[in-house]
C-alpha cells in the first residue's frame, strides 16, 4: 500500500521512466515482508539495460527487477534504500517522510 505522495510526484516519476531517465519515487509503504521498513524508494527506467547497469554499481541484481506493468524499477529499502540515496545525493526523498 502506496501512500504520502502528491500525485504530481508520481506523475513526474511515471514521465521521467518513460523518457529513458532513472527516475526515484520514494514514499510511505507498509508491508509485512518487510518488518521495520516503512519506506520504499522506486527506481524506474524505461531503458532496461540503462537501469541494469545503474543496479550494477550498487550490488542490484537484474532478476530483482520489478517487471509488472508500464514502469520497470527497483524497490529499495532499509539502510541499502538510505545508502544509496545518499550516494545520489538524494537522501531528503526519505529524511522528509520520517520527520512526519
Amino acid at each position: 500500500m502506496a501512500f504520502g505522495i502528491k500525485r504530481a510526484e508520481l506523475d513526474r516519476w511515471k514521465r521521467e521512466v518513460e523518457e529513458g531517465n532513472i527516475a526515484f519515487l520514494t514514499h510511505y509503504w507498509i508491508d509485512e515482508r518487510f518488518p521495520g521498513c516503512s519506506t520504499v524508494t522506486k527506481v524506474g527506467c524505461s531503458d532496461l539495460e540503462k537501469l541494469k547497469l545503474w543496479g550494477k554499481q550498487y550490488g542490484l541484481r537484474p532478476e530483482w527487477l520489478d517487471l509488472r506493468g508500464n514502469y520497470p524499477h527497483f524497490d529499495l529499502f532499509g539502510e541499502r534504500q538510505k545508502s544509496i540515496l545518499k550516494a545520489e545525493k538524494l537522501l531528503e526523498q526519505v529524511e522528509r517522510l520520517e520527520k512526519k
